[in-house]
């Protein structure tokens, strides 16, 4: 049995406005969540470093973008932060410090 064309373009519209909407804030927040998730393995549970690691506890949400931002760019000098850094949009930066950023 044959559809209908405006069927199946309708049906194609619909889907596609299920897969491409905009992001709520909780959307935003999880996925933030879930770009810092790596953070964790280098720079410890909630940020607090059991090593020789820098903790990033305790900054905020634009100091975080700051210096990911500067690693990103090269402005800051790293061995490994500036690679990973370069793998992220500048929303996925501020998703990222806006997890793990202490608010002013």
């Amino acid at each position: 049995m044959q559809r209908p064309i405006h069927t199946l373009i309708i049906t194609a519209a619909t889907l596609a406005g299920v897969v491409i909407y905009p992001a709520t804030a909780d959307e935003a927040l999880n996925r933030g969540a879930i770009l810092s998730a790596s953070c964790a393995s280098c720079h410890g549970p909630e940020g607090r470093s059991p090593g020789a690691i820098p903790a990033i506890a305790g900054k905020t949400a634009e100091d975080l973008r700051v210096m990911l931002e500067d690693f990103r760019s090269g402005k800051r000098r790293s061995t490994v932060m500036g690679r990973h850094a370069k793998g992220y949009s500048d929303e996925e930066i501020q998703l990222i410090a806006t997890h793990l950023g202490k608010q002013k």
